[in-house]
């Protein structure tokens, strides 16, 4: 989910860059000594203690805190250390988290909840209604720079301390997505007292209330976090009673995907994240390395088309890029049979997703002939369409934080497909700071930007008017910068109401309007794919899909 997020550490450019790769690879082989935290003899034996290593392909985040800016990254590795309010199962089912139970007015603009008892913050101080206020005062306050868990209690005006076990939030309009919201990790709550250390500090090492806590972060290297022994058993699907059996866990930031699974492979580590698809089919042939797929909720993979500019200020145009990309053949090999095509604008695990694959059927003639009805007619010397002097350019720019290498590999296909009706498609690969500058300047006409967000509210985030406008972290979410009132109007319904069938039916109408504007051109739901070896128990959470591994023990 990409945020654009502040930055709380200088880096020292590429000499820093070479010296921190020797590094890793360093800790990685140290880590083959220390990972088993046992004996060899009984490595095959789960037990209690000792070091799990986690490599992530992810990018680093620039502070560990996701109320500031507020992307996957950080969602991984702070479900280990802060926990939220409510949980959610498979089924979408709202569970008792940090907050044992709570209702609702009438008119959905007063919610009260009633707090677990006797819980603390790793650095004691008292989890209360105090520290709810507190913690949606830092998500919306300007200085936090935050952006998901900003939009995700965009609506709470206020929340009253009733009592210490009871806090009351007061809306400014009705918002039936209030506790998917609530369940994420970008709204997770945070020590009061670690917060007004100030945004430096609390970025190095947030306060929760979770299994683990922050120990060490090593930037571009490593985060270390060790077991809160003190850890009160709240996770409703937790399937032990107690702190977790780990000692520690040492989070290592190693960028390319095949040093990563060579780590697996050896021992090195325990689990990765991203894998290339090839390693994931080998992985569900057998053998001692488990393949964990955990689609993320909320939106599906798509590029967006900028609706706001030339030349997808046009339907037409927008419709021959769709009915040129062609991305199907690409998927089903690039991908090696692990990710399935889509035609919703959201993720298949949500039960309101809606589709219409006709709408996406590749068509060559088709594009051709809305080409030339939009006026794109002449062709220059490359082969690529002109109108008024100007060429039919798409630019594209491509997060490499964000995008694995199949996926990027995709974008060249579907940049080969539209070349052959007279679109130039210009792929630009930029890190994660570059990318969102691109953005922020408007400059593209196609993006894939992967948002989760728990249930399909994510629509209002992504599509409605008001996701033009940056959050104060200087985020937009509404990359398609579609401004429909009939779209407006049936999501600001959705979220007024707290019948579940009308809601549904409301998102389905949603979801049409943008499917049949060709704002997006989905294509999968998010990868979330892991693989672990010599580790049992991790487990991944029905809220964002995070791993927890409260209930992990070394040994399979």
């Amino acid at each position: 989910m990409p945020h654009a997020l502040r930055p709380t550490r200088a880096r020292t450019g590429a000499a820093l860059a070479a010296v921190a790769a020797l590094a890793a690879v360093a800790a990685l082989a140290l880590a083959a000594c220390t990972g088993s935290g046992g004996d060899a003899d009984d490595a095959s034996t789960p037990r209690d203690g000792g070091t799990l290593v986690y490599a992530t392909g992810d990018a680093e985040p620039t502070c560990l805190d996701p109320h500031v800016g507020g992307n996957y990254p950080q969602a991984l590795i702070s479900t280990q250390y802060l926990e939220p309010l409510v949980g959610r199962d498979a089924d979408g089912t709202i569970l008792p988290w940090l907050a044992s139970e709570w209702s609702v007015s009438d008119d959905l603009l007063t919610w009260d909840f009633t707090l677990v008892d006797d819980v603390t913050f790793t650095d004691g101080t008292p989890f209360d209604a105090a520290a709810v206020q507190a913690n949606i005062e830092h998500l919306q306050d300007p200085d936090t720079g935050s952006s998901t868990g900003y939009l995700a209690v965009q609506k709470v005006e206020s929340v009253e301390v009733v009592d210490a076990t009871h806090a009351r939030f007061h809306l400014t309009e009705p918002d039936s997505a209030l506790l998917e919201s609530l369940s994420q990790q970008w709204t997770a709550m945070e020590s009061p007292a670690g917060i007004e250390r100030g945004t430096d500090e609390n970025c190095a090492a947030p306060v929760g209330t979770g299994p683990f806590v922050v120990d060490e972060w090593v930037p571009q290297q490593q985060v270390t976090l060790v077991r809160n022994d003190e850890y009160v058993p709240l996770d409703p699907q937790a399937e032990h009673d107690g702190p977790a059996y780990l000692d520690e866990i040492v989070w290592r930031f190693v960028p390319d995907a095949a040093t990563r699974y060579a780590a697996l492979r050896s021992g090195e580590v325990q689990v990765i994240d991203n894998p290339q698809p090839d390693a994931i089919a080998q992985a569900e042939q057998g053998g001692d390395i488990t393949h964990v797929d955990a689609p993320r909720p909320g939106s599906s993979n798509r590029i967006e088309l900028n609706s706001a500019q030339p030349p997808f200020d046009d339907v037409r145009v927008r419709e021959a890029f769709v009915r040129a990309a062609d991305p199907d053949p690409g998927i089903e090999t690039l991908f090696a049979g692990t990710a399935t095509r889509s035609h919703s604008p959201l993720s298949s695990v949500e039960p309101t997703a809606y589709g219409d694959e006709d709408l996406f059927t590749t068509d060559t003639d088709r594009a051709e002939q809305l080409l030339d009805e939009a006026g794109w007619t002449a062709t220059d010397d490359e082969g690529y369409r002109t109108k008024d002097g100007q060429r039919l350019t798409v630019r594209f720019p491509v997060s490499t934080n964000q995008s694995v290498a199949a996926e990027q590999s995709l974008f060249e296909q579907i940049q080969a497909n539209a070349k052959a009706v007279g679109f130039e498609v210009v792929l630009t690969p930029s890190d994660l700071s570059a990318w969102y500058a691109a953005l922020g300047a408007n400059e593209y006409e196609a993006v894939s930007a992967p948002y989760t967000k728990v249930g399909p509210d994510v629509l209002r985030i992504l599509y409605h008017s008001d996701g033009t406008v940056p959050a104060p972290s200087g985020y937009f979410a509404n990359h398609a910068q579609v401004t429909d009132p009939e779209l407006d109007d049936l999501l600001d319904r959705a979220a007024a109401t707290a019948d579940d069938a009308e809601r549904a039916d409301l998102y389905e109408q949603a979801q049409q309007i943008v499917l049949e504007g060709y704002y997006i051109l989905p294509l999968y739901d998010q990868q979330n794919h892991f693989l672990t070896r010599g580790v049992t128990g991790m487990r991944t959470l029905d809220t964002v899909s995070t791993p927890t591994f409260l209930d992990a023990r070394l040994g399979s």
